[in-house]
């Protein structure tokens, strides 16, 4: 029998995905294992490999397809022994995809035909206004237009059979007017508060003059980027901290550290085993303070605070138009060193879309460094369903006042955003106090 190849669901929340590239072409051999195919998502590009074993009888998908939905077929595999060819036209049959499938209309109910001797039913009395919810004795095909047209069946008077309420009472009721509106659909529509939207893409581009610019289309990144900060900034009631921290002794216990460390031998000769980083050491501070603040620790859902048993940090990368945010796991057990190595590798494969969803999906907190760029201090957008993010500004040389006299110092603002909902006033500026005592002390770092 023809097997199924569907588009794979490759993490919880996709949705579709890019058929990017296929790695076998109809008529090669494959066994479990092998790599059919590269699925391009919103946030990584992923291998998918063959369950089963036969032949590719068709490659239903084209490479290069964009926004194909999960469990969509995507190819046809021919059973060993079976006729390629045959299973080629047969489209596949014989695994459809489960949730690719349309979900069957619900059969009509048709009312049952009663004999003159019987008497009415007591159901087919129209239910009244005042009822509680009883249903009004109707034909399915009523109810639908009913529902469509937002009326309130039992404000609808009955013209069929022992007052049934019928097609021709619908209509009447909608051309007179006199319908009262669904109790559901009026409570809905009162509730549903106002949605600002932005101009539209004409209203835009009416702007400016034709020839002056050129589209360049969203992609499957830039659009999940959109949805998610759009969905933090209107869910999300934050507020902002900030922490001014001296860099001094970091920087000192930095350079010191990364002169230490032992060589490794690579095809590109000997190079030191790590080189640490100033954003190495932020993420460790940011994980050791959730580790001692352990309330802050936490998500949001409708019906509890979420508290983890570990910090792991999102590491805010930034990758040809666009941003993705890998995670350290269990940051605050981890040593320096094994931080710094971690996130390299984590952004070299997140430039390359190669990281896999469990990498860059979850965390319970964010670290956003545009220190490189010269900013001082910047605020973000909480990145759901973590509760908190600190912003890293630039080390600047500033005068500081110690005992009474002035010194110079390197000095760098922290800018932490908390979900309040999760996280109170006192509790965000006790986890920034956390905070800025290990990036002044970053020798408890290291023990």
């Amino acid at each position: 029998m023809p097997i199924n190849i569907t588009m794979p669901a490759l993490s919880p929340t996709m949705e579709e995905g890019n058929l990017s590239k296929w790695l076998v072409k109809e008529g090669d051999k494959v066994k479990s294992g092998d790599v059919l195919a590269e699925i391009e998502t919103d946030k990584a590009t992923m291998e998918v490999e063959s369950v089963d074993e036969g032949t590719v009888a068709k490659l239903v998908v084209a490479a290069g397809t964009e926004g194909v939905k999960v469990n969509a077929l995507i190819a046809i595999l021919a059973a060993d022994g079976e006729d390629v060819s045959a299973a080629a036209s047969s489209g596949g049959g014989a695994s459809p995809a489960p949730k690719a499938e349309a979900a069957p209309a619900p059969k009509a109910e048709a009312a049952p035909a009663q004999k003159a001797s019987e008497p009415a039913p007591a159901a087919a009395a129209p239910a009244s206004a005042s009822s509680g919810g009883a249903r009004p004795f109707s034909s399915p095909l009523a109810r639908r237009l009913a529902k469509e047209a937002g009326l309130d069946l039992s404000a609808v008077s009955g013209s069929g059979p022992h007052g049934r309420v019928v097609k021709a009472d619908i209509e009447k009721a909608v051309a007179s007017g006199g319908a009262k509106p669904a109790p559901a659909a009026a409570a809905q529509a009162a509730a549903a508060p106002a949605i600002a939207k932005g101009p539209t893409d004409d209203t835009v581009l009416k702007l400016f003059p034709e020839g002056s610019y050129e589209l360049l289309p969203h992609d499957g990144m830039r659009k999940t980027i959109a949805s998610r900060l759009t969905e933090s900034s209107q869910t999300v009631p934050s507020y902002f901290v900030s922490m001014d921290c001296e860099l001094d002794a970091l920087m000192k216990l930095r350079a010191e550290i990364n002169k230490s460390s032992p060589m490794k031998k690579t095809d590109k000769g000997e190079v030191p085993a790590f080189k640490l980083s100033v954003n190495d050491f932020i993420i460790k501070a940011m994980a050791l303070a959730l580790r001692d603040v352990p309330m802050a620790n936490a998500s949001w859902t409708s019906t509890a605070r979420v508290l983890h048993k570990h910090a792991d940090v999102g590491v805010a990368v930034s990758i040809p138009d666009g941003l993705i945010t890998p995670i350290v796991r269990k940051a605050e057990t981890k040593t320096l060193s094994a931080i710094s190595n971690e996130v390299k590798d984590l952004a070299r494969r997140a430039r390359d879309k190669k990281l896999k969803p469990e990498e860059y999906q979850g965390g319970t907190t964010s670290v956003s460094n545009l220190g490189m760029f010269g900013v001082s201090n910047f605020t973000s957008i909480v990145n759901l369903p973590q509760a908190s993010i600190v912003s890293i500004g630039a080390g600047v040389e500033k005068p500081i006042v110690k005992n009474g006299e002035i010194k110079v110092g390197t000095v760098m603002t922290a800018t932490f955003a908390f979900d309040h909902r999760v996280i109170d006033g006192a509790l965000g500026a006790e986890l920034a106090s956390a905070f800025k005592r290990y990036i002044e002390n970053p020798m408890a770092m290291l023990v």
